[in-house]
């Protein structure tokens, strides 16, 4: 089939024995049983009381209902807030409040911090889903699908996923997009794949390896699965069982982060040797700087299926593919035809190529806004442009270089910290008085989290102390957040007015070491 109907529901009907899903064990999944079950939620949400424009939260692993939820909201008009399930309760608690989210989803895995959640953004019990098992105070997921019908539900329009991000200020933003208010068919939903030259059907399998609670990831995903690529879904990555997966079920195309490749590089030579890699056609990474000897290693390995992008989850973007990036190394690519790159100065002036200033990105398809925080979404912008604060250069023939990012943003394994919320959680404990926190290196993730005190007066800048702030992170933060460990200072370096000169803290951890932009 060269052209295939557009979007999943459409394939479904066209061939419903289809197999479109592996799930994470092997269980294979056809479209019809799928569009079953979407449809089946769908009927079963509208019931809890969602209309269009309402939004329901998930705290799921990878795995059927996670798509499921995504196909509902996407055919209904919904928002779909996936949640990063390594949060705690009050992080939880927070998107969901702030959504609006009607209705939450959760694993039994995420039980303690689910209940947390629900009990502090005050949802009703009767709008509480458990997956997986009995969690107290929720009902089995099951009930939202029982006795609902497997038709099509009526007034289909199209939903978006409300993606939350975090930002300086400490607290996550959800970036929402407007509702089109028409058939999900009208929209041609895997054209983004398009940008990396990913064709629809042409026997392309999609590897899902990396949480589908990521925006690129549940993007690349559910692109790939409305043209028609079959998913096989890993629940927790592992390198020699992702090797297995490509070779078992020939994959072609996945989406990946530095610290993957590096894990993978690092298996005994005859582990990497026992698998066949060669179906795969497009290894696309992002998130996070890719050091040169770890991309070369993997061209070398994989070929020339290694792919770079750069973007933003408020959207925009360039693509490098490997010819391009052994031809200008270091680039990130050229901008996607959907998207413009320019590179502005502190005054606002569109700067020539070659000169460094601020990166801004810009969409055609349509513009966003952060949920309820109108100063966030007017700050930071250039007419249609946005930034989220990198810096950087264009060559002549429209490449784009990074050479610096966020001033103080932690990316470790491919995942974005940001000090702010940290620091605001590390001045609750009565014994700080005032508190930085950086990236150090690491050799596997590429940066650490390092938290960096002052004592308050009386109390004892020693190891007992720092033992209790790190138990003190571990009630407020989740686990990536958490300092991994504690230094004192005997005061802070300020200016007068209170400015932290953070990197004369930073620089020491970094001696000898390049620090990754």
């Amino acid at each position: 089939m060269s052209t295939p109907p557009n979007g999943f529901w459409a394939q479904a009907g066209a061939d419903p024995a289809r197999t479109v899903l592996v799930a994470p064990g092997g269980e294979e999944w056809t479209a019809g049983r799928l569009h079953a079950a979407v449809n089946q939620l769908v009927h079963g949400l509208r019931a809890a009381g969602l209309e269009r424009g309402d939004a329901f939260a998930v705290v799921l692993p990878n795995g059927v209902e996670f798509l499921t939820a995504y196909l509902a909201a996407s055919q209904a008009g919904f928002y779909l807030v996936p949640v990063n399930h390594h949060l705690v309760g009050p992080e939880i608690a927070w998107i969901v409040a702030d959504s609006g989210a009607k209705v939450l989803v959760a694993h039994e895995r995420f039980a303690d911090a689910a209940t947390t959640a629900a009990d502090e953004a005050k949802l009703p019990s009767t709008h509480r889903y458990a997956v997986g098992g009995d969690v107290p105070g929720f009902r089995p997921y099951a009930q939202l699908l029982d006795g609902q019908p497997e038709s099509v539900p009526a007034g289909r329009t199209l939903g978006w996923v409300m993606n939350y991000t975090s930002g300086t200020t400490g607290r996550p933003r959800g970036i929402r997009r407007p509702l089109p208010g028409k058939p999900p068919e009208e929209s041609y939903l895997g054209g983004f794949l398009g940008i990396f030259g990913i064709k629809p059907f042409d026997d392309n399998v999609h590897l899902v390896c990396s949480p589908l609670y990521h925006t690129a990831v549940l993007q690349f995903a559910g692109a790939a699965l409305h043209i028609g690529h079959p998913l096989v879904l890993m629940d927790k990555w592992a390198p020699e069982e992702m090797l297995r997966l490509i070779d078992t079920y020939q994959c072609t195309h996945t989406h990946m982060v530095p610290t993957q490749f590096h894990r993978l590089l690092a298996l005994p030579e005859e582990t990497r040797a026992a698998y066949d890699v060669s179906s795969m056609r497009h290894a696309i990474h992002g998130a996070a700087p890719c050091p040169d000897h770890v991309k070369r290693a993997m061209i070398e390995w994989w070929g020339e299926c290694v792919e770079e992008y750069y973007a933003a989850s408020e959207g925009g973007g360039a693509f490098a593919t490997a010819r391009d990036w052994l031809k200008k190394p270091g680039t990130v690519g050229r901008a996607w035809p959907i998207s413009e790159l320019a590179v502005f100065d502190d005054d606002g002036n569109r700067l020539p190529p070659g000169e460094l200033g601020t990166v801004y990105m810009k969409m055609s398809t349509g513009g966003f806004s952060y949920h309820k925080d109108e100063t966030k979404t007017k700050k930071n912008r250039i007419g249609d442009f946005f930034t989220v604060g990198d810096l950087g250069c264009l060559d002549e023939d429209g490449y784009l270089f990074l050479r610096d990012r966020k001033i103080d943003m932690i990316i470790s394994g491919g995942v974005n910290i940001y000090p702010a919320e940290i620091e605001s959680a590390l001045l609750t404990h009565p014994a700080v008085a005032d508190a930085a926190v950086f990236g150090i290196p690491h050799d596997d993730w590429g940066e650490e989290v390092k938290a960096v005190v002052e004592a308050a007066d009386g109390h004892d800048a020693d190891d007992a102390l720092a033992a209790d702030i790190l138990r003190h992170c571990e009630r407020l933060l989740a686990g990536y957040k958490r300092p991994k460990s504690v230094d004192f200072v005997a005061s802070m370096p300020r200016d007068p007015n209170g400015k932290l000169y953070k990197r004369r803290l930073r620089e020491p951890y970094w001696e000898g070491r390049e620090r990754a932009v």
